[in-house]
């Protein structure tokens, strides 16, 4: 039988395809194109969740997106030549997700794109001009929630449309057990989790300040996980020491999946612009709630079962629903809008199929 080509080349996308990569077993080329070019990023997840090595590894030297997508298409388009894959398998709306599907697209390999169907509707972010292409070009489309396949019925997709629920789901039920035993990370005994890591956030001063100059007026402690390219941005604006002298803001290198699960466990609330963020609050595991720095969201499931809330990116505005949800108690749904834990399973029965 042919193997199944699974590419990923972010943090996210290994997440989410693990308990996958972790049951197709022999049937699989693994490809990671190095995207996160930080090992903290990606390569480390690998290592943690025991996956298997990659079959081929890329170091990627371009990060404009044009010039990164032209060379993931050139790199898959060998791999592709080399092994002649029955299918391509892919996950969210990266830069890897669009390059492996051109190149798979133009060598009449079919594409399989797990989480097809988010939409946030905001034409300013680079995920949504990729995941609205890679449906459109994708033969099996495996869609989150009922919302997500509405969306791809509504732009009359080619391809097979599935709902599934979310694979983060069952990542976090398989490794948080684990997170808890294994995570040596110290944190104070109530804070609050915060992530940046979006374009459209880091990338405008104004925003930028925005969000920091919010943050330092938190009530309680805020632990700060701070990605790369944020920390690079931060630095050129002059916010970073603004963080840094701040008594109630720590900020700390990437961390591993386990060690970012206990710190999701642990923290009462989660200030963040991820969207995977937003999903994995609702794991029943998980249970927390998430103040959503963006105008938009492309979870909208997570702000209808009331686990998450966008409150954009007006600094007195975010302040404001800080202490709010500080002084608030919470009561969050017992079950996940994005699944019970088995989307994996679901997932590759449909692929065997398809390909049977």
């Amino acid at each position: 039988m042919k193997k199944i080509l699974l590419v990923t080349g972010t943090r996210p996308e290994i997440i989410k395809l693990a308990p996958i990569i972790k049951k197709i077993k022999n049937d699989m080329i693994f490809v990671h194109t190095g995207q996160h070019y930080d090992y903290n990023m990606s390569l480390q997840f690998i290592e943690e969740l025991e996956l298997p090595s990659p079959d081929f590894k890329f170091k990627l030297t371009k990060r404009e997106p044009t010039l990164q997508i032209s060379q993931i298409i050139k790199k898959i388009n060998d791999v592709i030549k080399k092994i002649n894959p029955a299918i391509l398998c892919v996950q969210g709306d990266t830069n890897t997700v669009l390059g492996s599907s051109l190149a798979a697209l133009k060598n009449k390999i079919p594409i399989a794109h797990v989480e097809s169907g988010l939409r946030s509707h905001d034409w300013r972010m680079q995920e949504e001009h990729n995941r609205i292409m890679v449906d459109h070009i994708s033969d099996l489309l495996f869609a989150a929630t009922a919302n997500a396949k509405k969306s791809l019925i509504n732009e009359n997709v080619h391809g097979k449309i599935f709902v599934t629920g979310n694979t983060v789901i069952d990542a976090i039920e398989n490794y948080l057990p684990t997170s808890l035993k294994k995570s040596k990370i110290e944190t104070p005994s109530e804070f609050i989790l915060t992530t940046l890591h979006r374009a459209e956030n880091i990338d405008n001063a104004k925003t930028l300040s925005n969000l920091c100059n919010a943050i330092i007026k938190s009530p309680i402690p805020i632990i700060f996980p701070i990605h790369p390219r944020t920390k690079s941005n931060l630095k050129k604006l002059n916010l970073y020491d603004l963080l840094k002298k701040s008594k109630n803001v720590t900020l700390i290198s990437p961390v591993g999946y386990f060690d970012f699960l206990y710190l999701m466990k642990s923290c009462k609330f989660i200030i963040t612009d991820s969207g995977g963020i937003q999903e994995e609050v609702t794991s029943p595991s998980i249970k927390k709630f998430a103040l959503v720095v963006r105008k938009t969201t492309d979870r909208p499931e997570s702000v209808k079962s009331k686990f998450a809330k966008v409150i954009g990116t007006n600094k007195e505005n975010i302040i404001s629903e800080i202490h709010k949800t500080n002084n608030s108690k919470l009561k969050l749904p017992r079950n996940s809008p994005y699944g019970d834990g088995h989307s994996s399973d679901q997932i590759l029965s449909l692929i065997y199929q398809y390909l049977n």
